[in-house]
């Protein structure tokens, strides 16, 4: 019987400020929004929006503008970066929230994100995730980084989706790229889509939202209401069905965004006990 439940976050402008953004600055980029009106102007020319910032974040390593790109910068950052408010007690209190009202309930938390790996394992939450999956460059010998090696992006977040629902996560689901397409049976699903909860905050989060949703699990969209320019393009997701709420990306543990979430991971969790009963027989 299926008794785990997902809660599967984004990263940037859901559980802290854009940290690519960031370590741009950090790293000697004194107008970050002219590095992004750079990246967009690819678009024209047909890239894909994440291999264009982390083409243009080697270019910009290669020409001087900012030092070497190096695992250990991205992780030094990645020590440091600001989170949104109360985002590390949220964790616990959902564990919580779950083992009181299914005592058989298991919470496990994901990371699914556009952003630089390197950068999201070396957070102070990291920990907190049974598996991360994000964007990664290839380093030279020198040890600078001079490809992408790994994009993460609008339908490619979905993948890993699936690859939580077949229990395909950990080391030992590296190196396996194909794993995931194979065929499983009811019985052998590790945690089916409608015991998910996806919070995200982006247009590449749209796939996750949408199929999350429809396959009967909760979608939830999150916005930083420091930056009013972007509440217009997250109540879109309210408008086209894409996802359950909208809440401001306030995690302590009196917001609204906490208080849903609860709920969330309390009426999965009852599901799942009623499920096993009816199971049982």
């Amino acid at each position: 019987m299926h008794e785990t439940i997902a809660v599967v976050f984004d990263f940037d402008d859901t559980l802290a400020p854009d940290s690519t953004s960031g370590y741009l600055c950090k790293s000697g980029i004194s107008d970050v929004s002219a590095f992004w009106n750079e990246v967009n102007v690819l678009f024209k020319d047909d890239w894909d929006p994440v291999p264009a910032y982390l083409y243009k974040m080697i270019e910009a390593s290669r020409s001087g503008r900012i030092p070497p790109i190096t695992m250990e910068s991205l992780s030094d950052w990645g020590k440091e970066l600001p989170l949104h408010d109360s985002v590390e007690g949220m964790f616990g209190r959902l564990r919580n929230i779950a083992k009181e009202t299914n005592s058989r309930a298991n919470l496990e938390f994901y990371l699914i994100s556009s952003g630089i790996g390197d950068v999201l394992r070396s957070t102070a939450i990291a920990h907190e995730f049974t598996d991360i999956w994000a964007s990664e460059f290839y380093y030279n010998n020198d040890g600078h980084a001079v490809f992408p090696r790994k994009i993460v992006s609008f339908t490619d977040k979905t993948r890993y989706l699936f690859h939580i629902q077949k229990g395909l996560v950990g080391l030992k689901s590296r190196g396996k790229p194909f794993d995931v397409n194979k065929k499983l049976d009811p019985e052998q699903i590790r945690i089916p889509l409608n015991n998910m909860i996806f919070v995200g905050d982006g247009h590449t989060d749209i796939p996750c939202f949408s199929l999350v949703k429809k396959e009967g699990g909760v979608s939830i969209a999150v916005f930083d209401k420091s930056h009013a320019d972007k509440w217009g393009k997250a109540y879109q997701f309210i408008q086209e069905g894409r996802v359950n709420n909208l809440l401001s990306a306030n995690y302590s543990a009196e917001s609204d965004l906490s208080i849903f979430l609860g709920m969330a991971v309390r009426k999965i969790a009852a599901d799942v006990a009623l499920s096993s009963r009816t199971y049982q027989g």
